[in-house]
């Protein structure tokens, strides 16, 4: 691979991390439904399965967090892609059982930030890759918020929206991963991981200090 390849790979890299950190401190809270949908009880079946499939690719702590998955560097990506899934839906039930305290909000979506700096860290050898599953559950818990308080119906079509869009996506970067491992090579993925280290630091103290 070329140095200008490289650079550009890091550029996209770097660009598109700044981009999510400017949507994370300008956008709606996500615990809200995005274009304007109503709340809680409010919320049709279509519109459910609509900000299900939304809220992880335009979350950008959640949209991150679900493309690193193509460059920490897991020996097996498919393999983790239905226990992830689980883990992330499972969280969003948990979320219906028992609700976050309206307090603990930005505690909540601090530590889902967080959970980008885990993934660079898993990246760099830091610590163990099982640690993604209960990480990706506290994303699924927080994307459970939006939908509390709602219907049978409604409810379920969230959670499959919440399935096609978590399930396309991490079927991409699984499937990828090989290929963005080799474009990046030891360094890059090195580089790549405190880009995502430092990213997640900076959207945790963006959602304390909002």
């Amino acid at each position: 691979m070329t140095s200008k390849r490289i650079i550009r790979l890091f550029r996209g890299l770097g660009v598109f991390a700044v981009g999510g950190l400017l949507l994370a401190t300008a956008g709606p809270a996500f615990a809200h439904h995005p274009f304007a949908m109503p709340e809680g009880g409010e919320i049709n079946a279509l519109q459910g399965l609509l900000s299900g499939i939304g809220h992880p690719l335009l979350g950008p702590d959640h949209l991150l967090f679900l493309l690193a998955i193509g460059f920490i560097g897991l020996r097996r990506p498919m393999a983790w892609v239905l226990p992830l899934l689980a883990f992330a839906l499972g969280g969003a039930v948990l979320m219906q059982l028992f609700p976050l305290p309206t307090s603990l909000e930005p505690a909540g979506e601090a530590l889902v930030s967080l959970s980008l700096l885990v993934e660079g860290l898993i990246a760099l050898n830091f610590i163990p890759a099982g640690l993604l599953l209960p990480v990706i559950g506290l994303h699924g818990y927080l994307l459970g918020g939006a939908i509390v308080g709602a219907e049978s119906t409604p409810l379920l079509t969230y959670f499959l929206g919440l399935l096609i869009a978590q399930g396309a996506l991490l079927l991409a970067v699984s499937l990828g991963s090989k290929r963005l491992l080799n474009a990046l090579g030891d360094q890059g993925k090195r580089v790549a991981a405190g880009i995502w280290i430092g990213v997640g630091g900076a959207f945790a103290w963006a959602a304390l200090v909002a």
